[in-house]
């Protein structure tokens, strides 16, 4: 822990370094704020992911100067997304809007690892391998004042802070700490198995659905990342035992010709799976701490939208802290839920594998209509002078 001045009062620590919590870090650090960044993991570790940018992920990386880094670490430009709904093929170009007209879909070994040195460039503390212990609290008013950290040869350290932001995932402590609870839990799940193949010949995003079976192919550094989904209670049986013969078999009830492809392609690296989790959106703020990411909120990966939402939402708390008062925080609470809540509604349907074709292709008329007022409300936001790089 020697990176960490014991002298200094943070105006903000964060804890977990993934793409929501460095990209807290990076606005606040350009912002002028003292900023510490710390993660359990080393740095550029990987972790589950879908991978996907939606449009509003793109304009703001575009925005913070970020998006070049991704597209020169060879992420591929993403020009269309096609849905397959049974032997029906639905393509829709990625026209221009806001200044975008490509999606992108990094591995996450190059995206976190991009915004945590921009993070550092700007002046922010960043620190891996460091784990939160637990919160410091105001006796009197029960205020978070400071965290206490520790290392992995077991070294503890006690950091003073204006606020103490919860970037660490669905299990975080911080909301542990803070008994943040949800007010809004799903009923419903997907369980999902995925793995890169190199050699696939497939440009664009794709997306197929089938009766309760849901797959994708996503062109990334390198190579595609290819999913299969399934309901969620329906994950035990379809992959135990063997899981590579059971995501061929979900290929092959979505598309024979899209197993026929990826049997052919060269896998790089095992299969993995997430037997999946039920939505929640959590309280996200209170006196000295807040939430970002899916720490505060968490919806079924089968829509491919959170890493999206978590760099909205960072930029939604680093302007409220900018702003500096309680009001601001509980505006970023409100407006964060404003914008998830219709995901929430969407996403759960398509999650229950109620549907048929139809119904699922309307639902998905229904996300596309949620995304483009999330977009237009993320490039509303970006002549926000206190963000500005």
């Amino acid at each position: 822990m020697s990176a960490l001045n014991l002298e200094t009062k943070y105006d903000a620590v964060i804890i977990g370094g993934r793409c929501a919590g460095a990209a807290t870090a990076l606005l606040l650090a350009r912002s002028g704020a003292k900023v510490l960044l710390v993660d359990r993991q080393t740095e550029g570790s990987d972790t589950t992911s879908t991978h996907a940018l939606m449009r509003g992920a793109v304009i703001q990386l575009n925005r913070w100067g970020l998006a070049r880094g991704l597209l020169e670490a060879g992420s591929p430009e993403i020009r269309s997304t096609t849905f397959h709904y049974g032997d029906e093929a639905v393509r829709v170009e990625i026209k221009a809007e806001h200044g975008v007209d490509y999606l992108l879909a990094p591995r996450r070994t190059i995206l976190d690892p991009l915004l945590a040195d921009a993070a550092r460039r700007a002046g922010a503390t960043v620190c891996h391998g460091i784990a939160l212990s637990e919160l410091e609290f105001a006796p009197s008013s029960g205020r978070v004042i400071g965290v206490s950290l520790r290392d992995a040869n077991g070294a503890c350290l006690t950091v003073r802070s204006n606020m103490v932001i919860g970037a660490d995932g669905r299990y975080s402590t911080v909301a542990q700490n803070v008994n943040a609870r949800p007010y809004f839990e799903g009923q419903f799940c997907s369980g999902v198995v995925y793995g890169y193949f190199e050699g696939l010949n497939s440009t664009g995003l794709h997306w197929h659905f089938a009766k309760n079976a849901a797959a994708g192919v996503i062109p990334t550094n390198g190579c595609h990342c290819v999913f299969v989904a399934v309901p969620g209670p329906r994950f035990g049986a379809t992959f135990r035992g063997d899981v590579h013969q059971g995501f061929l078999q979900v290929l092959e009830a979505n598309s024979s010709g899209l197993r026929t492809d990826v049997s052919r392609a060269s896998p790089s690296g095992r299969l993995r799976g997430f037997a999946g989790a039920k939505a929640q959106l959590r309280q996200c703020q209170g006196a000295g701490w807040a939430l970002v990411g899916d720490a505060g909120y968490f919806k079924d990966p089968l829509t491919a939208h959170g890493i999206t939402d978590a760099l909205r939402d960072a930029q939604l708390l680093s302007a409220a802290i900018i702003a500096g008062d309680s009001r601001a925080l509980e505006r970023y609470q409100e407006e964060r839920d404003a914008l998830s809540m219709p995901f929430l509604r969407v996403t759960e349907e398509i999650a229950s594998f109620s549907w048929d074709l139809h119904e699922v292709k309307q639902l998905h008329s229904t996300m596309s209509s949620v995304m483009r007022t999330e977009a237009n409300h993320i490039a509303q936001l970006s002549t926000a002078p206190s963000l500005a790089a």
